[in-house]
């Protein structure tokens, strides 16, 4: 192994945890800067990373031993801070989703094809045991020829625990472009890139009242349609139907099913890493648990920041920028389909992402010792 990959992370929000847990004490990185909109977090956060800087997000830019940045800005900043990235001839991986907006997403992918460097992106769940053994299952013929798949998630909304949730209801926002990448990255992954999609939206509430924190109580505007559903036409011919939701309460359904001529897989929440996978086989009487059999065993988020740092120029990364793009794609066609009442083409093509093999997590994750 050669020196650890020197990774710089802008924005050190709520979801900025779970991947330090995951990177911070990584053998193969090396977190050299930190930046943050309040600089008192920033130092806070440095002081617990052995080697770390505190500094503004201009100069960790500017830095020349920062190889990689980990842009985990709020959405709508994401675009500004990777294509600054890009633009200091910098990898950038990014929270999900891209952008906000197709052309600031297709503009990231572009410029970064023009400078020479690679864009990775969120979400690194679908490269863990649940959707994978999944994606294994269907490509080992388990349910013979797949047909079509469900996706659902419904909560109440992300004010009832987000101390801060405007972003989630302002431009941009909404349950589509938050959560819809897991879902769509996962239907990517088990049938394939999506060719045309026709949807429909809805908005229960004019605004939101904040749960938890230092602002429960207050109302909050909203500013997008908070219930979506849609039916994606696969470039394999298989049709997936997905709701996202910030109106329900609770569901039965399955995150995903995907339903084939021999067979029917539950896949497990592709918010999730792991999960039982579940087949009913033509002929079954029951349901039966599959063994895992491909992904990254307990991985956590960072993962696709791992395999992009892995991946060098041999393959693209499984968590990719082109995969993003098409992620983004599908959403706003999505909402440009519910607002226009017409079904809308695709202008992306994208390759399935290669699958992961089955990797225990001592091959992924042997962290330094103490």
């Amino acid at each position: 192994m050669g020196d650890p990959h020197r990774v710089g992370v802008i924005g050190l929000g709520v979801i900025s945890r779970a991947y330090l847990d995951t990177l911070a004490d990584h053998p193969e990185v090396d977190i050299v800067a930190v930046a943050d909109l309040d600089a008192s977090r920033s130092a806070e956060v440095a002081a617990t990373i052995p080697g770390a800087e505190a500094m503004s997000v201009e100069r960790l830019l500017a830095r020349p031993d920062v190889q990689t940045v980990l842009n985990l800005t709020i959405p709508a900043a994401h675009a500004d801070i990777s294509l600054g990235t890009i633009d200091a001839g910098k990898n950038v991986y990014v929270e999900k989703p891209l952008a906000v907006t197709f052309p600031d997403g297709r503009s990231i992918i572009e410029r970064a094809a023009s400078a020479g460097v690679r864009v990775g992106c969120a979400p690194d769940t679908v490269l863990g045991t649940g959707t994978q053994t999944a994606r294994a299952a269907i490509d080992g013929g388990l349910i013979g020829r797949p047909m079509s798949a469900s996706a659902v998630m419904v909560t109440p909304g992300h004010e009832r625990w987000h101390p801060n949730p405007d972003f989630y209801y302002a431009p941009g926002g909404g349950p589509l472009l938050d959560m819809g990448p897991y879902y769509i990255s996962a239907l990517i992954h088990l049938l394939g890139p999506v060719r045309s999609v026709t949807g429909a939206a809805s908005r229960l509430r004019a605004e939101r009242v904040i749960g938890s924190g230092p602002r429960t109580g207050q109302r909050i505007p909203v500013g997008v349609d908070t219930h979506l559903t849609g039916v994606l036409e696969h470039t394999n011919g298989a049709l997936s139907t997905i709701t996202t939701s910030f109106d329900g309460v609770r569901t039965t359904a399955a995150p995903i099913e995907v339903h084939g001529e021999g067979g029917t897989l539950a896949v497990p929440d592709p918010n999730y890493f792991d999960g039982e996978v579940r087949l009913f086989a033509l002929g079954d009487t029951e349901w039966r648990a599959l063994e895992p059999r491909a992904g990254y065993a307990k991985a956590s988020r960072g993962i696709g920041l791992i395999d992009l740092i892995r991946a060098e120029d041999q393959r693209a990364p499984r968590a990719d920028g082109e995969v993003a793009l098409h992620v983004l794609d599908t959403m706003t066609s999505l909402l440009r389909s519910a607002a226009d009442g017409q079904r809308i083409e695709l202008t992306t093509v994208v390759e399935r992402p290669e699958p992961v093999p089955l990797t225990p997590i001592e091959d992924w994750a042997a962290y330094r010792a103490s």
